[in-house]
């Protein structure tokens, strides 16, 4: 199996990105392909121990910036995401990794690879952890504006992942609604929640944003700019939280004592909600594997981002998405005949 990482991506570039790709091939057995400046990659792949590694190293003379907009994107055509989109697209790699700029990978995959056939709007999915296991939340961020057959897809495509590649049976679906009554939310939510309690998904009713973390669904549906938004505050509340409770033990001598004593526990809670345990968000529905990790992403997450592309490829979720997007196609045509 052969993935194509973006070397450039991230914050922190060719440093973490190189490390990261490295270790995935050394422990996942698998080839990489690292998008990117030959020399500034060759000169971070040479600090590394690289011993029993498939590496490969393709030349892209362009990076795009996490800052850069939509002018961008169309004009470099030689860009480390388009050319790793466009491996992807020749079959010369089996999915394709970047933790660069969000908007533009999901901007070149769609151009470069197109949507499976059915699909309307590919959608932006990502794990989050709960009390209970995980919680995948689609769509976080690819689609701002929505309608409702559009949601009705992100809940097959969300079911199907969970199905496949986390090995969750009948898992529950649930929509992002600012009550949990059938009643409450906007025009698009009610049509939405009509649409799947009609239909053969294990589909549990509304959730809240305070349900994200909670583990009462195993995936939950919403359009790309409230999950986006819902996403974004929790990593913010995360943030500072441990922030302020870092400076409030460093304030008392007796809650550092408590500190050395509860450190490995925090530990464990720490690498709970840590994004990089879970590699990367999955663009579900475009015609190829692309995950898209964190910009802050370590070499730990883009290890583990790309041991996500092995999985979805192994797992044939892209075949297992087509077909029940085909089948939800037919049905709606038969109700418009």
């Amino acid at each position: 199996m052969k993935v194509a990482v973006d070397a450039m991506g991230g914050d922190f570039g060719p440093k973490v990105t190189v490390e990261g790709a490295v270790k995935a091939s050394q422990e996942l057995d698998i080839e990489v392909l690292l998008v990117g400046s030959e020399t500034r990659v060759k000169r971070e792949f040479d600090k590394l121990d690289s011993s029993n590694s498939n590496v490969t190293i393709v030349n892209a003379s362009e990076e795009i910036s996490m800052g850069e907009g939509i002018l961008s994107f169309r004009k470099k055509k030689k860009s480390s995401i388009r050319i790793g989109a466009q491996l992807l697209k020749e079959k010369k790699a089996d999915a394709f990794v970047s933790t660069g700029n969000t908007a533009a990978i999901v901007y070149i995959s769609s151009k470069v690879l197109g949507a499976l056939k059915g699909v309307d709007r590919p959608a932006l999915s990502l794990l989050v952890p709960t009390l209970s296991g995980l919680t995948l939340l689609i769509d976080v961020g690819a689609n701002v504006n929505c309608q409702p057959h559009h949601l009705e897809q992100f809940a097959v495509m969300g079911r199907i992942f969970m199905e496949s590649v986390m090995g969750q049976r009948s898992p529950r679906i649930a929509l992002m609604s600012v009550g949990e009554e059938r009643t409450k939310g906007n025009d698009l939510t009610k049509e939405v929640y009509s649409r799947l309690m009609a239909s053969s998904m294990n589909f549990i009713g509304n959730v809240e944003g305070k349900d994200i973390y909670s583990g009462k669904a195993d995936v939950i549906v919403s359009d790309g700019f409230t999950g986006n938004i819902a996403l974004k505050v929790s990593e913010g509340v995360v943030d500072t939280m441990f922030n302020m409770a870092r400076t409030e033990i460093m304030k008392d001598f007796f809650a550092k004592i408590g500190f050395l004593l509860m450190k490995r526990h925090l530990k464990k809670l720490y690498k709970r909600v840590d994004y990089s345990e879970y590699g990367g968000a999955q663009l579900l529905g475009i015609n190829g594997v692309c995950i898209i990790g964190h910009g802050r992403s370590n070499a730990v997450a883009v290890k583990n981002a790309i041991k996500m592309a092995k999985d979805f490829v192994k797992n044939n979720v892209q075949e297992k998405i087509q077909a029940e997007i085909s089948l939800l196609s037919e049905k709606v045509e038969r109700v418009q005949v």
